[in-house]
């Protein structure tokens, strides 16, 4: 390899938690970031060139795999892709109940795919999924497998994704965030073949600029309730979420692959066993 190459990151989804894992694992390495508008790549581009670091802004749609595909070939431009970091997404509040499946369920499985294709030996990636998905009803074992492991442009087609079977976007979105820890499971055997390591972090509640509009929106109550209530007693930040990015990536989580970290303060836990039971 030219020896002026360096390691490659991409980052998918220009929000808080991508940009303070990059920030806390990126420095030294070229940070290929895209984002579906890229106002938001600019802007975190110029936030992290202007501190030191070496961003590349591009315009990236997890929905399609076409533009993955672009964003990959992107990175491996500069050098072997090492990392990934993909904390893009939408929320129950902004996306119909078929985006939510679109983005979050298979875009994110694609893009496991697909960067599990090229990941180089040592390297590492960590996707962010949601606490949501551990409140919601267990699944089947068979439901379960299928999420893991259909292939990728089958995902749409699964029963258990079918618009009637689906009661609302927050369900969508559990089922979303759900497929994401299978998929990570599924695709780390993979990735295990290349040398590579996958992981996923569930947050809880992260005060971002989007969960500040949660917080004076109609669920605000929902989500102030929720954080009050759980052991921490607050929200969680980005900076927090980036500390165990920041063990996963690295050679001190070298046994860690195929595993999903749940971050929330322990709201989950007081859901069943604690003041948030409903």
């Amino acid at each position: 390899m030219n020896s002026n190459k360096k390691e490659v990151m991409l980052v998918v989804g220009a929000g808080q938690i991508s940009m303070a894992i990059a920030r806390r694992c990126g420095f030294g390495k070229k940070i290929v970031l895209g984002d579906k508008k890229l106002d938001n790549a600019h802007n975190i581009a110029d936030i992290m060139n202007k501190a030191g670091f070496d961003v590349e802004p591009m315009e990236m749609e997890l929905s399609s795999r076409e533009s993955i595909v672009e964003f990959i070939k992107m990175g491996q431009r500069y050098g072997d892709i090492k990392y990934l970091v993909n904390g893009a997404g939408v929320s129950p509040s902004q996306a119909s109940i078929e985006t939510i499946l679109k983005v979050d369920l298979y875009g994110t499985a694609v893009l496991l795919e697909e960067v599990g294709r090229v990941i180089s030996r040592g390297g590492a990636g960590v996707t962010i999924s949601s606490q949501s998905g551990w409140r919601m009803p267990q699944l089947t074992a068979e439901q379960d497998r299928a999420l893991a492991m259909t292939a990728t442009e089958e995902l749409l087609g699964l029963d258990i994704l079918q618009p009637h079977n689906i009661k609302d976007t927050l369900h969508a979105y559990q089922l979303a965030k759900r497929c994401n820890e299978k998929r990570v499971m599924y695709e780390c055997v993979r990735w295990g073949e290349r040398g590579a390591r996958l992981n996923d972090i569930a947050p809880g509640i992260i005060v971002t600029p989007l969960a500040i509009d949660e917080f004076n929106g109609p669920r605000g109550d929902f989500y102030k309730n929720m954080f009050a209530k759980c052991p921490a007693g607050r929200p969680g930040t980005a900076d927090e979420m980036a500390n165990i990015a920041e063990l996963l990536l690295s050679d001190a989580g070298a046994f860690i692959t195929g595993s999903t970290f749940l971050a929330d303060g322990g709201a989950t836990a007081s859901y069943y066993y604690g003041p948030l039971q409903p």
